[in-house]
């Protein structure tokens, strides 16, 4: 049981840790210490706990320190059967948190793999990372893309250059819990993406500060299926790529119309600028203006 209804904690007593060599610890402290790029990755704080427990994403043990204990109460009715729930001292969860302040509870998920289709639903608006090192970059246009209505979010590879693993701890605390829920394909080279993006009557717009003939992102008809191209922070979309793109956008900002020498926006930045062009077309601001009257 993975969904976030229907969830029940267990009933079992729950198991205390008291040696830091136990199999559980080493589990977590490898996951909050990692990448994500392993089966599991780590969750910590009662918050992103909560939310990974609220998730579709598997979650498969729960620690809770002395300390932390106040928050199993909170989270304790959407723990799956099947997860174990694992307590242990505030020093042994000292010495496998990955914070500095850590609140006494972690949790190993499992996120869920997403396909092609997946990212289609509906109108698609899907968000491309191609290259995005920056884990805090990747999870805050994770988090945008989610806020404003994406539909799914990739991350590839560009020019050699990978994207930081979405389900790392560190792009996973910037994108709020974000990654857990909105679905994000992994493993697609950029170009094929593209290609199946096109057959699927998706439109490609890469975000490129200086790609000749580049529209504002208001000139970019962001009603139809479309899906947003943004690039490495530092050397940007490869030449190929943008040309494999429907078009190029970018953001004319008042110092760069002045000649000041000033570089392009963060890739966050830009990225978050753009789905808010999308959204606004698709009248995201109006549907939830409608729902508060």
């Amino acid at each position: 049981m993975t969904a976030a209804s229907g969830r029940q904690s267990s009933d079992r007593a729950p198991e205390t840790i008291t040696s830091r060599d136990n199999r559980w610890l080493k589990q977590f402290r490898a996951a909050l210490s990692g990448d994500g790029t392993g089966e599991w990755t780590g969750i910590e704080g009662a918050r992103a706990v909560e939310t990974a427990l609220r998730s579709p994403a598997e979650v498969t043990a729960v620690l809770v320190s002395e300390s932390g204990a106040k928050h199993l109460e909170r989270v304790r009715r959407w723990i799956p059967e099947q997860a174990r729930v694992v307590h242990t001292t505030d020093r042994l969860f000292t010495q496998v948190a990955g914070t500095e302040a850590p609140q006494g509870i972690a949790a190993l998920v499992r996120p869920r793999a997403a396909t092609l289709d997946d990212l289609l639903r509906g109108t698609p608006l899907v968000l491309l990372m191609a290259g995005v090192q920056d884990p805090g970059n990747v999870g805050t246009l994770v988090r945008t893309a989610e806020a404003l209505g994406a539909t799914g979010a990739a991350a590839c590879t560009a020019g050699g250059i990978g994207t930081a693993n979405p389900f790392g701890p560190k792009a996973l605390r910037a994108s709020a819990g974000a990654a857990l829920r909105l679905p994000i394909l992994r493993g697609v080279a950029t170009p094929i993406l593209l290609a199946q993006l096109r057959v699927a009557g998706v439109r490609t717009y890469a975000a490129c500060a200086d790609a000749p003939g580049a529209v504002a992102p208001w000139e970019a008809d962001w009603r139809a299926p479309a899906a947003l191209l943004v690039g490495n922070e530092g050397a940007g979309l490869p030449a190929e790529l943008i040309r494999s793109a429907d078009a190029a956008v970018r953001i004319p900002q008042a110092a760069a119309e002045a000649a000041s020498g000033m570089d392009s926006l963060n890739a966050a930045v830009a990225g978050s600028i753009l789905l808010y062009e999308a959204a606004r077309q698709r009248g995201l601001g109006a549907a939830a203006t409608s729902r508060k009257s």
